[in-house]
């Protein structure tokens, strides 16, 4: 980002830090930094502090790898959630997304990225050997595949579907088609090809 002379150094550091962060564009950057240098002392140590605590209290979850402050996370330590189902995400949020609908009651794993071999990213960066060692533990009866409906999601299921397969659970993955109230002649290929594969008898 281009450091402009009206821009006192602390600040122009500061826009760039906050640049870095995912969402976060130069403009919005800009006026968060501003934001914070106008703020009062206690609100930015108290900024500054949660980012602080955050970072150190948070760990990763030594079954699901889901980030937690307990180890199990409150999931997979809870007795009344369905063990023997494990959905698989991409990210933390993910899973936040699907507690939200309020629906489903098994446990997760998180696997911290997909498969991306033009980034780079192959099996060994993300934690599928840990999938494959819950499923193999026996326990298990069905893996669900929760990953976006992108090239790379799709590579990643049809790779973890065939690591999985020698432990013969069931892999699934969600039905993918058109949401409620859009329009057909809006929606993409793919979205009416997974429609009309997920049709469902009346």
């Amino acid at each position: 980002m281009p450091e402009s002379l009206a821009t006192p150094e602390p600040i122009q550091r500061l826009i760039e830090a906050l640049h870095r962060l995912p969402g976060i564009g130069p403009k919005s950057a800009q006026r968060l930094a501003y934001h914070l240098v106008r703020t009062s002392p206690h609100e930015a140590e108290t900024l500054a502090r949660a980012v602080l605590e955050a970072r150190e209290r948070i760990r990763y979850c030594s079954t699901c790898v889901n980030l937690t402050e307990r180890d199990p996370c409150a999931v997979c330590a809870d007795p009344r959630r369905d063990h023997a189902t494990i959905c698989v995400v991409e990210q933390p949020l993910d899973v936040l997304a699907i507690e939200r609908a309020g629906i489903y009651r098994g446990v997760y794993h998180v696997l911290h990225g997909i498969l991306n071999p033009m980034e780079g990213v192959g099996p060994e960066h993300l934690h599928i050997e840990s999938l494959v060692a819950r499923v193999s533990a026996g326990d298990v009866r069905e893996v669900i595949m929760a990953t976006n409906p992108s090239l790379e999601g799709e590579a990643t299921v049809m790779y973890i579907q065939r690591v999985v397969a020698p432990s013969g659970v069931k892999v699934t993955r969600l039905a993918r088609g058109l949401p409620s109230g859009a329009d057909l002649e809006y929606a993409d290929t793919m979205t009416l090809a997974r429609a009309l594969e997920g049709r469902q008898e009346l």
